[in-house]
């Protein structure tokens, strides 16, 4: 019977940040987290809403305008499949916009962390 050797481990894990439910509140409460909040809105809502008009356009535009939509562009691909392709890349666009703007949603949080912390230990 072998025995399996230890494995390090991959990486730390990074130092979390705990206090009390009135700990979160506070900084639930703080200006700081609410910026943060409105901040991720900012992008999330209008992102969400953009991409949710784009990808039911398809099915509308293929239900209420079949003759626009079946217009061929290329030999026998026509604007149909081409809109439906076209939300692939939509959708890997909006999603590393998504990770560029998290870098920063991500900062705010640290900050936010970090002010809670130094609170906390001046209390």
């Amino acid at each position: 019977m072998a025995t399996e050797a230890p494995r390090p481990d991959k990486a730390a894990a990074p130092k979390r940040y705990e206090t009390t439910q009135s700990g979160w509140d506070e900084v639930a409460a703080s200006q700081e987290f609410k910026d943060l909040m409105a901040t991720k809105k900012i992008f999330v809502v209008p992102a969400f809403v953009f991409f949710l008009v784009y990808y039911f356009a398809l099915p509308v535009l293929v239900g209420y305008a079949p003759r626009f939509m079946s217009t061929k562009v290329i030999g026998e691909v026509n604007l149909a499949y081409l809109f439906a392709l076209s939300q692939f890349f939509v959708a890997w666009i909006i999603a590393a916009l998504y990770v560029k703007a998290a870098d920063d949603f991500d900062q705010l949080a640290n900050d936010i962390i970090v002010r809670a912390e130094n609170r906390q230990e001046g209390k």
